[in-house]
């Protein structure tokens, strides 16, 4: 059974049933929400293949690696589509160890909605037939209104060339299926902290189980205290980027990040899942290009 990171509850995976003679093409995402423009939500979406997976092709300086990669959201209510269609290329000198990472990440932005799925897709641009697909359910969250918010938490991998960009915040981010046991980097956006305004930040990292549950035993929890002020623009966001230096066993974890307005006494919070592998295969981080059209459905 292919390993999907998940972005954790409502969404839920659903594999495509390929055609026999067709070759699946397992990869690991990840779907992150924020505040947009004009209340509407921003979505990314991080992908990432093992090299071992795809097929290269000769290029100008030694193996190329092509994949294609597709976010799809459809509203089911109000019959509307936002998609992107990306592709992700890059030539090496020698080709990559099998459990090599290629990570790639693409946007949209759509409305808020409590009606829509989403549906990812990732194929191998060098051999037709070589493709797979995940979809689920997706509600689009509202970051408009006044109260206290946070957007939805973002891991990355520290001291790695960053990929993606969030106004002031560069991060290289990864599937939440694929850390390390070392230290990573949590980046998350606050929305009606008004600026000045006293603030606390507690980030919890706890142990779970493959079903959430929370798991005793010799992973113990990591508790962190911030206290500041804030500094969030016009538009009353603030973004943090916190470095957290910890050292986790192989397992299931849950982060949650709480932020108190000390002058309010207002809180909101925000959790993830994420899966501690224990190893550091290597990551190249990829910029997507955009494509005009999109793929075939593996199997369609």
């Amino acid at each position: 059974m292919l390993a999907v990171a998940s972005p954790g509850p409502p969404v839920v995976e659903t594999e495509l049933r390929v055609n026999p003679e067709l070759h699946p093409l397992p990869f690991f995402y990840d779907l992150y929400t924020f505040r947009d423009r004009d209340g509407s939500t921003a979505i990314v979406a991080a992908f990432a293949v093992q090299a071992g997976e795809l097929h290269p092709e000769e290029g100008m300086r030694g193996p190329r690696y092509r994949f294609d990669v597709t976010l799809v959201l459809a509203d089911t209510a109000l019959r509307s589509v936002r998609r992107a269609d990306d592709s992700v290329f890059v030539d090496l000198p020698r080709p990559l160890a099998g459990d090599h990472l290629l990570s790639t990440h693409v946007r949209v932005h759509a409305p808020p909605s409590r009606s829509t799925v989403h549906r990812v897709i990732m194929t191998d641009a060098t051999t037709p037939g070589i493709g797979q697909l995940y979809s689920g359910s997706f509600p689009i969250p509202d970051y408009s209104g006044t109260e206290l918010m946070l957007s939805d938490i973002v891991l990355g991998l520290p001291e790695a060339e960053p990929g993606w960009r969030r106004g002031e915040v560069a991060l290289a981010l990864l599937p939440t299926r694929l850390f390390p046991m070392s230290a990573f980097d949590v980046f998350y956006e606050v929305y009606n902290l008004p600026s000045g305004n006293r603030y606390a930040t507690e980030i919890f990292v706890e142990p779970i189980d493959e079903t959430g549950a929370l798991q005793v035993g010799n992973r113990t929890p990591v508790r962190l205290r911030f206290a500041g002020e804030s500094g969030a623009g016009p538009d009353d966001s603030l973004q943090e980027l916190r470095h957290v230096e910890t050292s986790l066993a192989r397992g299931y974890y849950r982060i949650t990040v709480t932020i108190t307005d000390e002058e309010t006494g207002a809180t909101a919070t925000r959790s993830r899942t994420f899966q501690v592998r224990g190893w550091t295969p290597g990551v190249t981080l990829v910029a997507a290009l955009p494509r005009k059209g999109g793929p075939r459905a593996p199997g369609r």
